[in-house]
């Protein structure tokens, strides 16, 4: 039996019943980052570890500060988390929901939660990096417009850090080109840094996502931005650094998605340019030079297969144990992996569900949330299933997040 046409938008963040144990979570001293993560595998998710005595949480590793905290939270900050969540366009995303990014997911420490102002099926659909400095000259700017403007355009989301410089261009000519874009920040989602990003800020979330793994109420700190540029590259198939001095963060992101197993690029330039000094260093140390949208799709296809095959298996795991009654999943069809595809791509080739989700795509673009609607597939699935299509020739992403037969 087909799921409801909103069920796989419901099940995106943390269910309402255990939001408030997330928050209480989050805000625990001590468990940042890739530590909750852990405790949650350990415990077997949320609720077990709420329900979990003292003296296994002390065995755990937590000290009786962080215990505390987690059997008496500070109220104030828990309405303020609460009240925050209250506007329809805000979510929590949690480690283990269906909306949770599956590349976020394999980085080594992955954050626990994100806090989420916009469309949360926007960090499901493919996405990349685009960073550099906060201080480029004309021709860096016109760079970061164009090279996020094209990327958008074919579908790509453009995720970056909202910083002043590159990081707002490249969120501009996403949003320019009718496309989507992601900025992660360094403080809580009630706040916005730099304040003149303001009014970006509030087009970005109408126009794709503003994610932070800090909760509301947090500013700016510097030790901050490290942590939320492994997000940047743990979001993404791969990091494009357009003008960055020898001394700028975005070489910080660069190395975490080499780390994280990214592809990484670089844009060259004039070696009298102190601002392209980082990329050249960054080519020297293996990132791929790039002039061009093309020769970075190119090196992303790789894993943008990976990814699509990780999405597929995870699928069909969850399916089988959750004894789901529908009787197909979202295999990859005629057996291939989606990075080897056959020249074989007509709809006969596919399973019911790819039948069904090639039923409702027509050669106008539809946005992947009205497709998630009208197939009754989960938001997962749909992701899933558009990226092997695509990858296999046989549907186009649009800017947007819009996806169409290919003509």
């Amino acid at each position: 039996m087909s799921r409801g046409p909103s069920q796989g938008l419901q099940r995106l963040g943390a269910p309402i019943t255990e939001q408030r144990n997330w928050l209480i979570a989050i805000r625990a001293p001590c468990l940042g980052g890739g530590k909750l993560v852990r405790l949650l595998e350990a415990f077997g998710g949320i609720e077990a570890l709420f329900s979990a005595s003292d003296a296994s949480l002390r065995s755990a590793g937590l000290d009786p500060e962080t215990i505390r905290c987690l059997r008496k939270p500070d109220s104030d900050l828990l309405d303020l988390d609460q009240r925050w969540l209250e506007s329809p366009s805000r979510h929590l995303v949690t480690w283990g929901s269906e909306g949770y990014p599956d590349l976020l997911a394999q980085v080594s420490c992955p954050p626990a939660a994100l806090f989420l102002a916009g469309d949360p099926l926007t960090l499901l659909q493919p996405q990349i990096a685009i960073v550099g400095s906060r201080n480029p000259t004309a021709g860096g700017l016109d760079n970061a417009r164009d090279f996020a403007g094209e990327v958008a355009r074919r579908g790509f989301v453009v995720a970056s850090g909202l910083a002043s410089g590159i990081d707002s261009a490249c969120h501009d000519g996403a949003m320019d080109a009718g496309g989507k874009t992601v900025a992660v920040t360094g403080t809580g989602l009630d706040e916005v840094y730099p304040p003149s990003s303001r009014r970006r800020a509030g087009r970005i979330a109408r126009n794709g996502a503003l994610i932070s793994e800090f909760p509301p109420g947090t500013g700016a700190r510097r030790e901050h931005f490290p942590s939320r540029n492994r997000i940047i590259s743990g979001l993404s198939l791969g990091v494009l650094v357009i003008e960055a001095g020898l001394n700028s963060g975005s070489l910080i992101t660069a190395r975490l998605g080499s780390e994280q197993g990214r592809e990484v690029f670089a844009l060259p330039g004039s070696i009298h340019n102190p601002m392209t000094k980082g990329c050249h260093r960054l080519i020297r140390e293996g990132a791929r030079l790039v002039e061009t949208v093309d020769e970075i799709l190119e090196g992303i296809r790789p894993m943008a297969g990976d990814l699509a095959n990780r999405l597929i298996a995870r699928l069909s795991e969850d399916e089988t144990a959750a004894v789901d009654k529908r009787g197909s999943k979202p295999k990859m069809p005629t057996g291939q992996h989606a990075n080897g595809a056959s020249p074989e791509s007509g709809a006969e080739h596919f399973d019911a569900d790819y039948q069904r989700l090639l039923g409702e795509l027509g050669f106008d673009p539809k946005p992947v949330d009205r497709l998630v609607e009208q197939s009754g597939l989960t938001a997962r699935e749909v992701s899933a299933m558009l990226l092997m299509l695509e990858l296999r020739g046989v549907v186009e992403a649009h800017p947007g997040g819009a996806f169409s037969r290919k003509r």
